[in-house]
């Protein structure tokens, strides 16, 4: 497929070219360039008045959760969503595979139609469980990354002890990992030491929830005198999700000994436990990419994501933001952290794009490409979605 005359936004640093054609070829972009030239009309499209971005990776889901749409609100967080005893972990236990497929695959086609090409999931219910999602996204057309976990959790008493990974379990985990593509681990309040340092030697993508809530880091120290994320780090995880309430010694070596944090701005706020301090973060030299999280606190929408984030982190500091830094945080740096060739419009990456409308009526006239894309672009500007070089939604 040859696009003719697109804008873009081009390369790591998302660089706005207002004319330029595309060459996609075997899932990848082949050439970026003025005026190349067409071997065949019929594979050829004018993409005049159309802005073509990377596809959005959404970093950090929990698509099953669908199920469960805005059940107890005015409960705490343990009550909703802790994994040993909150109403999340015992209606997912409690649901059929085959309601919890039907919404999971709703969740899917609807982040798609938002411009998501590729999701991360922290996919509970052990080997079961990631069968089940793996098999419904191969039904949809979305780029799935899952990382699995052990359906295994400890108490406070058997933190303390570091007691280890039980025998049936170590033997659970090879066949749990060589079916996901990495484990998304709770967190460290529910594992020893030891459990942890048993899964840092699986080798794919590891990931872990930390500093989320001032209770979980509360609880670290009370349980083992120890920094939550320290403790975390035990996992030798690629990536830590949220980091909300993460000290800036801990920022520094999460910099250090990981690829980046994932934060989800909109949920933390749907359970009442703050904003992300995203300049805090970059300040210790942390990359930084965006999830939406629970779909059952939040919606699957990045547009809204980077909306929210902009501008509540701009009223909180009371200082200006590039709304580029946010827009990379859904694209660029999300591929970079997951070490994916996706997330960027660049020769030899994976075709993962989004055709805007230049002339809709919430972005015409757009002055600043970034700014237009962050807080006015909506799933209704989208002409079209393509995932591996296909267009898998609407038309161009």
């Amino acid at each position: 497929m040859l696009l003719k005359n697109i804008s873009a936004l081009l390369g790591e640093e998302l660089d706005f070219v207002s004319n330029v054609d595309i060459q996609i070829k075997n899932e990848k972009f082949q050439k970026i360039h003025s005026n190349i030239k067409s071997n065949s009309k019929k594979d050829t499209v004018d993409c005049e008045g159309l802005l073509l971005i990377p596809g959005f990776i959404n970093s950090h889901t929990h698509i099953a959760d669908s199920i469960g749409k805005d059940i107890t609100l005015n409960s705490t967080v343990n009550q909703k969503i802790h994994p040993m005893f909150g109403i999340k972990s015992k209606i997912l236990k409690n649901t059929s595979n085959e309601n919890l497929s039907t919404f999971m695959r709703n969740t899917c086609k609807s982040m798609i139609q938002k411009g998501i090409t590729t999701f991360v999931d922290f996919r509970e219910g052990g080997l079961d469980g990631a069968v089940l999602l793996k098999k419904v996204s191969d039904d949809v057309a979305i780029r799935s990354i899952i990382l699995g976990r052990l359906d295994f959790h400890q108490n406070s008493s058997e933190i303390k002890k570091n007691n280890p990974l039980p025998k049936e379990k170590l033997l659970e985990l090879p066949s749990l990992v060589k079916t996901c593509d990495g484990i998304g681990i709770s967190g460290a309040n529910e594992h020893s030491t030891s459990v942890l340092t048993s899964y840092s030697k699986t080798k794919k993508l590891r990931a872990i929830h930390s500093s989320e809530t001032l209770e979980s880091v509360r609880k670290s120290k009370q349980i083992t005198g120890k920094s939550e994320t320290l403790r975390a780090l035990s996992l030798n995880p690629d990536f830590l999700i949220h980091m909300t309430h993460a000290s800036k010694s801990d920022l520094e070596v999460t910099s250090k000994k990981t690829r980046g944090i994932v934060i989800c701005p909109r949920a933390n706020s749907s359970l009442s436990e703050g904003i992300p301090d995203i300049e805090k973060m970059q300040n210790a030299g942390c990359l930084l990419a965006l999830g939406t999280d629970n779909v059952m606190i939040n919606s699957p929408d990045m547009f809204r994501e980077m909306d929210f984030l902009w501008k509540v982190t701009m009223g909180i500091k009371k200082k200006r933001i590039n709304p580029k830094e946010i827009l990379k945080m859904a694209t660029v740096n999300a591929g970079k952290i997951l070490k994916k060739d996706i997330g960027i419009i660049q020769t030899k990456k994976i075709a993962d794009c989004i055709f805007l409308d230049k002339h809709a009526l919430d972005l015409e006239p757009m002055h600043n490409p970034y700014a237009s894309i962050v807080h006015r672009a909506s799933e209704s500007t989208i002409k079209a979605v393509m995932i591996g070089g296909k267009i898998v939604h609407g038309k161009i």
